[in-house]
């Protein structure tokens, strides 16, 4: 590991825009296919080599139908807990849908109780805490949101700190007034907000997401850029984004670093916080992913400690985990 690499892992961090489906090892994923008999897209080697965002989410649900047991689920658990400590990070809001696990339809406490056993036996091994953000696929119906509004509701699971909502925005349309009433009930029955907006649609999904989803935090938001008044009121409001430049690279939302609009969004105010989406299927890491932003927009020690100090502030961990992480913070 290199000096620049060890200081970004001992600079303590959150993260907030981490899936669960994003987080498969590919020798994982063909071991399970094959024990399945399931023929995979593409050669294991250039199995992450995604076409676009459809291909990409395709291949997620594809991955996901692999994990059809509770060990499995325990095993992707624990090893994501892994993949946070080789990174330094302290904590992370990690969403996970169940629309994509095919082998759990219907079974969504078992399914919370699988995933959370392998946290647990990752924090008592002395890994990083996890929330998680259960999260609607916006080809879902109204309906279909509310009862899992209310299905979280009724568990009040102690692992769920949040409602969430993914998909491709740009197949799927306008869904904000869809999802009004279930972001509405999360609120209400004590679960934090934050949905994916300002990716495949522009400034109208983020406006939606804040207006109409009352989002605590905005997963991606970065074409909020091509909206002035967009970028004022978030930075006001002080409503965050959980940025992932790699996975805006990857995904072709835009064509290089140097054109990515973190680093303007930052100065104009706006509360932004580095991410890896899915960093196993991307191939990168929180790690990369600071040290890529410090190259591409002259970092200092001094805005890369900031940023850290907002993904903290911007996670669902509780006061005492945050405390922890900040008072770590202060003396790097």
């Amino acid at each position: 590991m290199t000096a620049e690499a060890q200081r970004l892992k001992s600079l303590p961090k959150a993260e907030v825009h981490l899936h669960l489906e994003g987080c498969f090892d590919a020798t994982v994923i063909a071991q399970w296919a094959k024990l399945e008999g399931v023929v995979l897209p593409r050669p294991r080697e250039d199995l992450f080599k995604f076409s676009g965002l459809a291909d990409f989410l395709g291949f997620l649900d594809l991955a996901c139908g692999l994990a059809s047991t509770k060990e499995r689920l325990v095993e992707l658990s624990y090893g994501l807990s892994q993949r946070l400590a080789d990174n330094g990070t302290g904590y992370a809001d990690v969403i996970f849908n169940p629309t994509h696990w095919h082998a759990w339809q219907g079974r969504l406490g078992v399914m919370l109780e699988a995933i959370d056993a392998g946290f647990k036996e990752a924090e008592q091994d002395g890994l990083p805490t996890v929330g998680l953000c259960v999260s609607l696929l916006r080809t879902q119906s109204a309906e279909a949101a509310v009862e899992l509004v209310e299905s979280l509701s009724a568990m009040r699971h102690p692992r769920v700190v949040a409602l969430s909502v993914d998909g491709n925005e740009a197949t799927a349309g306008r869904t904000g007034p869809r999802f009004a009433e279930a972001f509405r009930r999360a609120g209400h029955a004590g679960l934090r907000r934050t949905v994916h907006a300002g990716e495949s649609s522009g400034p109208e999904g983020v406006w939606d997401a804040v207006t109409l989803l009352g989002a605590d935090r905005i997963d991606h938001g970065v074409r909020a850029i091509e909206d002035a008044s967009l970028v004022e009121m978030l930075a006001n409001r002080r409503i965050p984004l959980g940025v992932c430049p790699t996975s805006n690279l990857v995904l072709g939302v835009y064509p290089s670093i140097q054109e990515h609009p973190m680093e303007r969004l930052r100065q104009a105010g706006v509360l932004v916080s580095v991410n890896t989406d899915d960093p196993a299927l991307l191939g990168t890491s929180l790690m990369e992913e600071y040290r890529l932003c410090r190259q591409a927009f002259g970092w200092t020690d001094d805005v890369t400690k900031a940023m850290a100090h907002t993904s903290i502030e911007a996670s669902f961990a509780n006061v005492t985990v945050k405390a922890h992480l900040l008072k770590a913070l202060d003396a790097w």
